[in-house]
């Protein structure tokens, strides 16, 4: 038998709640992927970002910075962006923290989004599979109860090994999902971690080219 043939019995013989599985596995599946590629564009787009906006920073070129982070749409610019825009009015850091804060309030839950969907889609998967496993072994049973002493020990055996396949889809799908899910979780943890970085470099190097700037009266 090949594994395309195997598969195919396998799910025949799993009955209907083995469907409702595959739903759940399938929209684990497109959230994951699309939560990966958000992430992984996200933390790229951050990084080159930051990497060509800092020596501008560093330069005094607050200006040039305004316009390049406000036409983008990294996560770090919307940040960058709100700190500058705080400081075209007199502004203490605490001022410029705050403002840039806001802008983490908005992109962190973006960042988060839909993430803790995969985990809560492995707890239902797996109820699903145990609810196909007893609905299976009732069936068994039921069937069992009319049938020959001689055959009962034989059909019993196999109405549990068929039950018993839902329970194990769900877990080889449970358990990937939710290692899934940490890693979701730890990448955007380091996004989140990388943005508060940025924010503190940021208001160091605002706060020490103001005091460089300040003796010859500029900025």
């Amino acid at each position: 038998m090949s594994v395309f043939e195997f598969a195919v019995k396998f799910f025949q013989d799993s009955g209907v709640a083995i469907y409702f599985s595959i739903a759940i596995m399938a929209i684990g599946l497109a959230i994951a992927i699309e939560r990966f590629i958000f992430l992984s564009r996200a933390r790229s787009e951050n990084r080159k970002l930051w990497a060509k906006v800092l020596p501008m920073l560093q330069n005094g070129k607050f200006k040039d910075v305004l316009n390049v982070t406000s036409s983008s749409d990294a996560a770090i610019g919307k940040i960058v962006a709100n700190g500058l825009e705080r400081m075209q009015s007199p502004a203490r850091r605490e001022d410029i923290d705050n403002a840039m804060e806001e802008g983490m309030m908005e992109i962190v839950p973006r960042l988060e989004k839909r993430t803790h969907y995969i985990a809560t889609l492995a707890n239902v998967i797996t109820l699903v599979g145990l609810l196909g496993t007893i609905i299976g072994l009732i069936k068994g049973f039921t069937a069992v109860a009319a049938v020959n002493p001689a055959e009962k020990a034989e059909l019993l055996s196999a109405s549990i090994s068929i039950a018993m396949n839902n329970t194990a889809f769900a877990l080889s799908v449970a358990i990937p999902f939710l290692l899934i899910h940490a890693f979701l979780q730890a990448r955007t943890s380091e996004i989140v971690d990388g943005l508060e970085a940025a924010k503190i470099s940021f208001l160091n190097v605002v706060q020490r080219v103001r005091a460089d700037a300040a003796p010859t009266g500029t900025r």
